[in-house]
């Protein structure tokens, strides 16, 4: 097997990134993906057999993905040869093109292709590379933030496995900040740091799943701060806000804080306040909170207090969870605020809410009612015991509307309120019971 030097054209790996020079040097060390590079997954089977076909890998940035293919580098009896897609052309591509050709007729010997961004080629490009990905002449290790799907060819992704890489959960990057706090060959390991707590979570939370960006805000806050008299760099929130140039937010998603701030923004749409509604729903996803969890208080809010004042508010509520599950941060607060701010701005009706509660307080604890014959099926042999007997059909009567019992001894639930589309709904029944009345 060829060595693979990632140090090479004179880069010292003393003066390279914490994140290059951390990156897993094999597979026990590579931390997330579990799903397809965990033991026994296919992706791993495949690497460890040595026996790796073409693959696209895509996914957020700091995922894994450029370190996965340098795995397969090192592990490889094949000739590994990587590029990036933004700085090659038809030219250089059929060049390697060539030299996989005489690799492979000279000496038996298969080449790896790891094509970083690739989704920066062109259809002229991606054209040129088909052929010989067909035919084996080159593997390919296609590496994207984008999905495939949109942007490579329909030809190569049909010749191609594709692997779909996620954001690294908490577990994951709070493993690999330690491991580079005590790493001393190619981590901080040398000096002495006593990280926080809170810092520690700052960095990990606003990492959003970017083991890079990790690495990366880790190392300008060790080097950056002094030590004290017994040698010690203290890195504490106030480091680790500097280190990402983003403030820390006072909410912890696991206290209190977690249900007063929601309360806050609930409290502020039902008041009718869209800027306090903004502000809290900002504080929420700067803190980290799930948009799907704040999408759920809108609906609800949507229903339990605009309710028939508005009844789009509920569509555009449950319109916005949608969405947001489509299209995905950081443009999904986007649609957040607008479903706020819509449903802020709304007039108010709890109408709806209060007789879900009065007929359910009544079920529990008032008269038993029994379903009148004239509301039960009449289908099967429900006809023959009297059901559906007297019923009147709404539809024969004038403004489809007719007087009748649809529960004993009945009790007012619903009373509409005089806001919005409701006072519509108000207006409407009151002047069908009066026709009736008359009638």
């Amino acid at each position: 097997m060829e060595q693979i030097d990632f140090f090479k054209n004179g880069t010292s790996k003393k003066y390279s990134p914490l994140a290059l020079r951390m990156a897993p040097k094999d597979l026990e060390s590579f931390m997330g993906q579990d799903d397809i590079a965990g033991e026994g997954k296919l992706l791993r089977r495949l690497i460890e057999s040595d026996s790796l076909r073409s693959v696209i890998f895509f996914g957020p940035p700091g995922s894994g993905k450029s370190a996965l293919a340098r795995i397969i580098a090192l592990k490889t009896k094949a000739y590994f040869q990587e590029s990036n897609a933004v700085t090659i052309g038809i030219a250089d591509i059929r060049k390697i093109i060539d030299s996989a050709k005489a690799r492979l007729e000279t000496y038996g010997k298969k080449t790896i292709l790891m094509l970083d961004e690739i989704h920066h080629f062109n259809r002229s490009q991606q054209d040129a590379l088909l052929p010989d990905v067909e035919k084996g002449v080159i593997t390919l290790i296609g590496i994207t933030t984008e999905n495939p799907f949109f942007y490579i060819n329909a030809a190569i992704i049909s010749r191609s496995t594709v692997f779909e890489f996620f954001g690294l959960n908490n577990k994951a990057l709070l493993k690999i900040m330690q491991t580079a706090l005590t790493d001393k060959e190619n981590g901080l390991g040398n000096y002495n740091v006593e990280i926080s707590d809170e810092a520690k979570d700052h960095l990990i939370l606003n990492s959003n799943g970017d083991a890079r960006k990790l690495l990366n805000a880790l190392e300008i806050g060790v080097l950056s701060t002094k030590e004290n008299a017994k040698g010690v760099r203290f890195f504490d929130i106030f480091v680790a806000q500097e280190s990402l140039q983003k403030r820390a937010v006072v909410y912890d998603k696991s206290s209190n804080a977690h249900y007063d701030h929601i309360s806050a923004f609930i409290k502020s749409m039902r008041g009718t306040d869209p800027n306090a509604s903004v502000y809290w729903l900002a504080k929420m996803l700067l803190a980290g909170e799930d948009p799907r969890f704040i999408a759920r208080r809108i609906i609800i809010c949507a229903s339990e207090d605009v309710g028939m004042a508005d009844p789009r508010a509920l569509m555009f509520a449950v319109s916005a969870l949608e969405a947001i599950n489509f299209v995905g941060m950081p443009e999904a607060r986007i649609i957040l605020s607008q479903a706020a701010i819509y449903v802020a701005t709304a007039p108010k009706s709890n109408s709806a809410y209060l007789a879900i509660e009065k007929a359910l307080n009544e079920v529990k604890n008032g008269k038993v009612r029994q379903v009148p014959d004239h509301l039960k099926d009449a289908s099967l042999d429900g006809e023959k015991l009297g059901h559906g007997k007297g019923y009147k059909y709404p539809h024969d009567f004038k403004n489809h509307y007719v007087e009748q019992t649809y529960f004993p001894d009945p009790i007012e639930f619903y009373i509409p309120s005089k806001e919005g589309y409701e006072d519509k709904l108000r207006e409407r029944l009151f002047k069908l019971k009066q026709k009736a009345d008359k009638s």
